[in-house]
């Protein structure tokens, strides 16, 4: 099977359960009926084609959108869900990750950006008397971008 069908054939099987299951409207699986879900089952269909077909590259893509699908089905569903910008950051660092494993690649940027990202995901319920986190972390908020655009810019031209 090529590489396109295989994502093809496991993205129509995910979307075909999805609607099988909203029409038995199982009480269990309410909560999955919206739109998340179809970016959660879109995420897993491109790592089942990622490792039935052995192209690692599109683990990084299913990654990210299985990690959107869960953070909006949290958001949703779940009053305690932390809904704050770094869990963006948060989820491509750990596609960086979850890459490298299979192709040694990306993972200097994956521990960076989850690292930040957690720093600044605890900052938010860290005590006042360290205020010294608080200022660190609102330098990192205002100047995360620069920080990405300038690590992006040494990505292009570094010499390998």
């Amino acid at each position: 099977m090529s590489q396109n069908n295989s994502f093809a054939a496991y993205l129509l099987i995910g979307v075909g359960i999805y609607f099988l299951l909203i029409q038995f409207e199982i009480p269990i699986l309410v909560k999955f009926s919206s739109w998340p879900t179809l970016l959660m089952i879109t995420g897993i269909a491109f790592l089942l084609s990622a490792y039935r077909t052995k192209d690692y590259q599109t683990i990084f893509p299913g990654i990210i959108v299985l990690g959107l699908g869960v953070h909006f089905h949290g958001l949703e569903n779940y009053s305690s869900w932390v809904n704050h910008w770094s869990v963006y950051p948060f989820i491509v660092g750990i596609a960086f990750i979850i890459r490298y494993l299979k192709t040694k690649s990306g993972l200097f940027i994956g521990l960076l950006l989850t690292g930040i990202s957690s720093i600044m995901l605890f900052s938010i319920t860290v005590p006042r008397w360290f205020g010294w986190i608080y200022s660190v972390t609102d330098l990192i908020e205002n100047f995360w971008a620069i920080g990405l655009i300038i690590i992006g810019i040494y990505l292009l031209v570094r010499k390998k």
